[in-house]
């Protein structure tokens, strides 16, 4: 397994939509098995595959807690099929836009349709911290960051700070 890069606010590439998947195979395995492996060192609970730099339709995540035996999932072509009406608010961060964290509103229930590795459909409801982190991580591969959900002032100046700070990096 491979530790890969993580793509950080303002590369342009987070913009990008996410391409389907075509087929489940070997390949795609070990890239999930990579794709865990990032997120469990940089640490985080989700990563989408743009994040890494692949514009594919493909996410991981882990919402178990630090006691918790490691419950890793991955998710293919994700679609939320159905959201709730009550709404919840968690406060959250994201590993492309490091140690940075607002609270962000978000339906509180989810229903989410998709590809698993064994390249069957699956259907599920998600709830809590597993339904917003599926929410946000989803929002990656539609090109949408978390930022995006909180108010312009408070987007344009993160926004900036990244901006100035890879200026700083490469000059």
């Amino acid at each position: 397994m491979t530790i890969k890069p993580l793509i950080i606010l303002p590369d342009p590439k987070l913009r990008e939509v996410s391409s389907p998947i075509e087929r489940v195979d070997d390949p795609l395995r070990n890239f999930a098995d990579d794709m865990l492996e990032t997120m469990y060192d940089a640490p985080g609970i989700g990563l989408a595959a743009i994040q890494v730099g692949e514009p594919l339709r493909m996410l991981v995540l882990d919402v178990s807690k630090e006691e918790e035996e490691k419950a890793p999932r991955v998710f293919l072509n994700p679609e939320i099929v159905s959201r709730s009406d009550e709404r919840s608010l968690y406060e959250e961060g994201c590993l492309s836009i490091p140690d940075y964290y607002a609270e962000v509103e978000r339906p509180a229930t989810v229903i989410v349709r998709y590809l698993g590795l064994d390249g069957e459909i699956h259907e599920e409801t998600a709830e809590g911290i597993f339904a917003t982190c599926l929410q946000h991580e989803i929002d990656h591969l539609d090109g949408v960051l978390f930022i995006d959900h909180i108010s312009k002032l408070k987007r344009d100046m993160v926004i900036k700070k990244f901006t100035k700070q890879a200026r700083m990096k490469s000059a």
